[in-house]
């Protein structure tokens, strides 16, 4: 076994183990969790989002995700049973109420992507950003 190989192979189950939930990464870039999105307790938002999904996902602040027209941007990420069922991430902007993360929340709770319907409330926050920004989560 070649030493790129056992690289890769101690890499798995770490990432198999993240990867049996679902990601939610919250931007917390230039513009979303900033002033420039008001009357929004941010630091709250995302303390909510990770209590109400300790025991079902990976709630992580990640940087600019490069949409700052839609700030505040989640991303919801599969989990690798909702993968396998045709699930992929979804998008969500303009996240800037509590109403909109406890939505958010309630989906995830029942699977998220791929293995629970997505509210039909969410589609008015759902977005498709360019494949540049979408690769940049990717990597």
């Amino acid at each position: 076994m070649s030493r790129r190989s056992r690289t890769k192979a101690a890499e798995v189950p770490a990432q198999g183990a993240a990867a049996a939930r679902c990601t939610v990464s919250v931007c917390r870039g230039c513009c979303c969790g900033t002033p420039k999105v008001p009357r929004l307790d941010h630091a709250a938002q995302l303390a909510e989002l990770r209590a109400g999904l300790a025991e079902v996902a990976t709630v992580r602040p990640v940087p600019c995700l490069d949409a700052c027209e839609h700030a505040n941007v989640v991303v919801v990420q599969p989990s690798a049973e909702g993968r396998r069922a045709g699930g992929r991430p979804v998008w969500l902007g303009l996240v800037n109420d509590r109403d909109a993360s406890a939505d958010i929340t309630a989906w995830i709770a029942a699977g998220g992507p791929g293995l629970a319907e997505m509210p039909a409330i969410l589609d008015l926050y759902a977005f498709s950003p360019s494949r540049r920004v979408r690769e940049q989560l990717d990597s």
